[in-house]
């Protein structure tokens, strides 16, 4: 069991998408009992309430290659502010989103956070798309596809340079889990980074047991440890239907626990955030439920 005070920020994001909803993935997971369930393991929680963002309708995106990448931006100082006040104060940082451009600001306020003390941080990246896009190659310029990239040194400087220093998380203590849907140009710059991936092929091949194992060691080799950004499209169309971008061939129920468990076993595990729960093109609010149990299980529920 994680010994810390759980500490919630959710991120009401709908900017870096196509499709709207998003932004009331934080509420989702409120009304589907995380706290209650929370302090049922006999931890200690806190909600912080949500970052402030901006609603679309009220914008107009300036740059088509990057779309709303100043509210983004934004955004993402504002919550790495509170995710470094979180972990200054000796709590586990949980943020709920929103779409996976929330990343940036979350890694990076752990990132600056251990930087400060010497340190640096390891990144498992739970997806099924690489989110290795930047606004020069990105077919849509929708920056959820560009946040993974972001961290490791590519793309506006606005997200790039978060923490202060450049890149936030260094690509050999970066791993990608669960990737099945890939464009040519991430596949080049996953190349050029030399960036460690398991896609479905190894999962299925190796057992989620041995790539969880995998990772975590990559993650860890001469960090603090790790965060967990945990897409839920990473997970079959079955376990989570309402996201935005779903991919079928994802991981199973009993398999994406096993990401948490395992995550939650290693000791090493700095922070968490689940992205991309959309309640619109959910049924009866499936997906939120699915996040709550996969967040007992990273905060160390067990069977015994």
């Amino acid at each position: 069991m994680i010994e810390k005070t759980i500490a919630m920020l959710g991120v009401p994001m709908d900017l870096g998408g196509g499709r709207r909803g998003v932004d009331m993935g934080p509420s989702a997971i409120r009304i589907a009992g995380l706290e209650g369930r929370v302090r049922d393991l006999g931890l200690k929680f806190e909600d912080r309430g949500n970052v402030p963002v901006d609603q679309p309708e009220s914008l107009d995106p300036v740059d088509s290659d990057a779309r709303f990448l100043d509210e983004i931006a934004g955004a993402c100082v504002d919550l790495r502010d509170r995710v470094g006040e979180l972990l200054a104060t000796d709590r586990f940082p949980l943020v709920i989103g929103g779409d996976h451009s929330i990343a940036c600001g979350t890694v990076a306020g752990l990132s600056r956070h251990h930087h400060e003390r010497g340190e640096k941080i390891g990144l498992i990246w739970f997806d099924a798309h690489a989110d290795m896009n930047t606004p020069e190659t990105s077919p849509s310029g929708n920056i959820h596809g560009m946040p993974l990239a972001s961290c490791l040194g590519r793309g506006p400087a606005a997200l790039t340079e978060l923490s202060g220093s450049a890149p936030i998380v260094s690509p050999e203590n970066a791993v990608l889990v669960g990737v099945r849907s890939v464009d040519a140009e991430e596949r080049r710059l996953v190349k050029e980074f030399g960036l460690e991936v398991f896609t479905m092929r190894e999962i299925d091949m190796l057992g989620i047991h041995e790539v969880m194992k995998r990772a975590i060691e990559i993650a860890t080799r001469g960090t603090a440890g790790f965060h967990l950004s945990f897409d839920l499209d990473g997970t079959d169309p079955s376990v989570a239907p309402g996201v935005g971008t779903p991919v079928p061939g994802g991981t199973t129920w009993r398999e994406s626990h096993l990401v948490m468990e395992h995550s939650a076993a290693s000791g090493a595990m700095l922070g968490l955030e689940m992205t991309e729960i959309n309640p619109i093109l959910d049924d009866g609010n499936q997906t939120a439920q699915a996040a709550v149990e996969l967040i007992l299980s990273a905060l160390g529920k067990s069977v015994l």
